[in-house]
């Protein structure tokens, strides 16, 4: 195989008995808005048996031609094109296309949108561009891929680039690596539903087909099969039909499925011969002879049902392969099916048993598949913090065996994911609703069920995920407000988290000293109780421990950030980094004093904070920010051995920052809050195997001990710090010895580790015993004693009311600060 170059996209055409057209598209290749030095055409002579290769060779002597000794169709023949060619893009132009100038590059430009493209479908016309070849894809349930609008006019809407099951193989882009890791074309279709089955492998592997209206093409629709007689074409169809169901349905879907499609394919040969299947009931007169004509149209489906027969050991392999590599559910497969209840066919007869199969076998709908909602408080975006990240990873473990869509309440970015994305607003009910009436399961964290009454009262399994004590987070968030707007604060989040534990079926909070806290929570709000000891004496199926995680790809140095980029951080510097955010609970203002006690000594010490900018609208800079600012300019320290990011890293470019970074560091105060949390910064640093610096406290300090993958030091003590710091940045041997433990360690936390109660859970998820009998007749959750907890109000009356509160405690300095950060979350969203 040639060496492939990174860049250059292979243009592969293959040629049978037409010569003519083929040299007219390499000519019209030449056009292309494209440079000539990432262009490779590749012609396939595919067996013509006639003057083809020598007048393609004198016409295109650039081109590289492959000659074959004997016709493997249009499969085979892409395929041996393919492995001549050293493109990292393939493109694939039938030989009577012609393309648009800008083919290559708007194609080549889809593919530069996600990494996760891994084929582009090009817009396709007839020749004159008037009328419709391919705008979009579909598939009917019997396994005949078709392209809706073809011959059509062309419809006056904008085409939307949108994801498709397949594009056609006139004119298509793939990934090299993609091509290679599908293993290509299936050889045995020899022509049509090729390009379908490729399309179908693709999506199941979890890559994206992308249609892209801008790639254009042109098409003559020859008749090629013309001259072997239609009944030949309808025996490639019939059986190449039943080679794609096969291989690529789920189990239960071709159950269903294929014993219908053969009898329909039996079906469509009788009603296309106007043969009467009545004429060998004993009861006809006639038909006795032992001999009868019949015409090869009615004999083509049966032929084909012959052959799928015999193929069935080798496509038997291949579908265990497909099946067990796949990583998409077969309701997001059927998503892209599009109009697959379509009998194509209109004859009378035929339509008569299409409807007789189609009432019997539940074959126009996948299988019943769970509908997952997952609700973050949190924008996704590039800039995603803790709760958005938490969020979309439970997406991710959850998409391949189940309909998931990710609301947020505080917008979403463009985002590719093998799931739905939706925005709803805070409060609004008539948005929501609809979500709610379609989930199985709802999965939230955060205010979601105090500003949604529909999720109150909603009689689905509800898993509330607590692994943030927003209630202990409070105590010192509020700290500067007046005191009785911080008791308020306080009082309103513990109501927030009173209302999911008593409503909540199922429970995931971040450590074990977490879960020993909430259980007595939980018992307060009687919910530890014989309904749900009874079968689960270690309440283990009402909350479990499902701590945050991190992905199990390293992370890669893409581009330098800091060392020898950020003025006054040079090329060999020792770079402290602080990970995620800067809040009042934690303690930077020890580390800067530890970190100028130590640039006493060592000069090339560097301190980063990473972010200060919630990306939240509605999270504000806290007060501590512009202190540590301030300690920093006193000390001589700001900008010379302490930096401050004055926004937030991109949650896809904090890898460099890890990478770049010698060790990673965190200190908070001692108090209730840092008992129970879970510092999320620190699985960035098990990540990039960082050793750290670390302060008493937390759980996990404990795991810094015990695993000795760092430093654990006593809070605010700036001398123990600053040694801490000047061993884990200089004794080589202490960090060799960290570095080990953190690789041991660090797989512990992967996320599909840290998310297994929850997937484990969502196998079989059911509703806590002593929520199961809280369904009233209407269907709605009712409530019990533990549920009759204050609810937050809302609206104008609301509005006045917290006005009046902010005023009489806090001024009207307090009362424009609310009002502010109200108008820039409104802005935000």
């Amino acid at each position: 195989m040639p060496e492939l170059r990174p860049g250059v996209v292979s243009v592969v055409l293959v040629n049978y008995r037409g010569a003519d057209d083929t040299i007219e598209a390499i000519r019209t290749l030449g056009e292309l808005e494209w440079p000539s030095e990432l262009l490779e055409i590749v012609v396939v002579e595919n067996a013509s048996g006639d003057d083809s290769a020598e007048r393609i060779r004198a016409a295109a002597p650039h081109v590289t031609l492959i000659v074959s000794k004997t016709n493997t169709g249009f499969a085979g023949g892409c395929n041996l094109g393919v492995a001549s060619s050293s493109g990292e893009f393939i493109a694939l132009l039938n030989n009577d296309a012609k393309p648009d100038a800008a083919w290559v590059s708007a194609a080549v430009a889809k593919f530069g949108e996600s990494p996760r493209i891994g084929a582009v479908a090009s817009r396709v016309l007839d020749w004159d561009g008037e009328l419709v070849d391919y705008i979009g894809s579909a598939m009917t349930w019997y396994g005949m891929g078709f392209k809706p609008w073809t011959a059509q006019a062309i419809p006056k809407r904008v085409d939307d680039p949108t994801d498709v099951l397949f594009g056609t193989g006139s004119a298509m882009f793939v990934r090299r690596s993609v091509f290679d890791e599908l293993g290509g074309f299936d050889e045995r279709y020899f022509m049509f539903f090729e390009d379908v089955d490729l399309g179908w492998r693709l999506n199941l592997r979890g890559w994206r087909y992308a249609y892209a209206p801008a790639s254009l093409a042109y098409h003559k629709h020859h008749a090629s099969m013309s001259s072997f007689g239609a009944h030949k074409e309808t025996y490639l169809l019939e059986r190449n039909a039943l080679f794609t169901l096969y291989k690529n349905l789920g189990d239960e879907s071709l159950t269903e499925i294929l014993p219908a499609a053969m009898a329909l394919s039996v079906r469509r040969g009788i009603s296309q011969g106007s043969v009467d299947s009545e004429q060998f009931e004993l009861r006809s007169p006639g038909a006795n002879e032992p001999e009868t004509t019949i015409a090869s149209t009615t004999l083509a489906p049966l032929f084909a049902i012959d052959r799928f027969v015999e193929e069935l050991p080798s496509l038997r392999a291949d579908r265990e392969r497909i099946q067990a590599t796949r990583v998409v559910p077969e309701n997001r497969i059927w998503r892209l099916f599009g109009h697959a209840d379509a009998p194509v066919y209109q004859e009378e007869s035929y339509l008569r048993g299409y409807e007789n199969l189609v009432t019997t076998f539940n074959v126009t709908e996948p299988p019943a598949t769970r509908n997952v909602l997952i609700i973050t408080g949190d924008p996704l975006g590039d800039k995603m913090a803790g709760p958005a990240i938490r969020a979309w990873n439970m997406a991710v473990a959850l998409a391949d065996d189940n309909a998931v869509t990710v609301v947020t309440l505080s917008g979403a970015e463009p985002l590719d994911a093998p799931f739905d994305i939706a925005h709803v607003r805070a409060g609004d009910d008539r948005a929501f609703a609809p979500y709610e009436k379609w989930a199985d399961v709802i999965i939230f964290q955060g205010h979601a069920m105090a500003v949604f009454s529909a999720l109150r009262s909603t009689s689905k399994i509800v898993v509330v995920d607590i692994y943030d004590p927003m209630h202990l987070e409070q105590l010192e968030q509020g700290r500067e407000l007046p005191a009785a707007t911080w008791a308020k604060q306080v009082d309103d989040a513990t109501d927030v988290l009173n209302e999911q534990l008593a409503r909540g079926d199922f429970f995931l909070c971040a450590s074990e000293r977490q879960r020993h806290f909430y259980l007595g929570q939980l018992a307060a709000l009687g919910r530890i109780n014989p309904a749900n000891y009874a079968d689960d004496p270690d309440l283990d199926g009402l909350i479990a421990v499902a701590p945050f995680g991190m992905t199990s790809t390293p992370p890669r140095h893409e581009k330098t950030v800091l060392k020898g980029v950020k003025p006054g951080i040079g090329a060999d510097d020792k770079v402290l980094l602080w990970g995620g955010g800067l809040y009042n609970w934690f303690d930077p203002k020890t580390l800067i004093r530890a970190v100028a006690k130590v640039s006493e000594t060592h000069g090339d010490v560097r301190l980063f904070f990473q972010g200060t900018k919630h990306p939240h609208p509605g999270v504000p800079e806290m007060a501590i920010v512009a202190e540590s600012r301030r300690l920093a300019a006193e000390l001589g320290a700001l900008d010379t051995s302490v930096f401050f990011n004055d926004s937030w890293v991109d949650y896809t470019d904090r890898q460099n920052y890890l990478t770049e970074a010698d060790a990673g560091v965190s200190t908070h105060f001692s108090h209730v809050e840092t008992t129970f949390s879970f510092r999320t910064r620190i699985l960035d640093y098990l990540w990039a195997e960082l050793p750290m610096v670390v302060t008493e406290g937390d759980s996990f300090a404990e795991l810094v001990a015990t695993e000795k993958l760092g430093i654990v030091v006593p809070s605010g003590d700036v001398d123990a710090l600053a040694a801490a710091l000047d061993r884990i940045l200089f004794d080589e041997k202490f960090i060799a010895t960290s570095r080990r433990n953190i690789r041991r360690v660090r797989t512990r936390f992967f996320w599909e580790e840290t998310l297994r109660p929850l997937t484990d859970f969502m196998a079989q998820p059911a509703h806590a015993g002593d929520r199961q009998g809280v369904v009233g007749a209407s269907g709605r959750a009712t409530d019990s004693a533990a549920m009759r907890r204050r609810q937050r109000p809302h609206g104008i009356r609301h509005d006045v009311q917290l006005a009046a509160h902010y005023l009489k405690h806090g001024g009207i300095s307090t009362v424009a600060r609310k009002v502010g950060s109200r108008l820039k979350r409104l802005r935000g969203r």
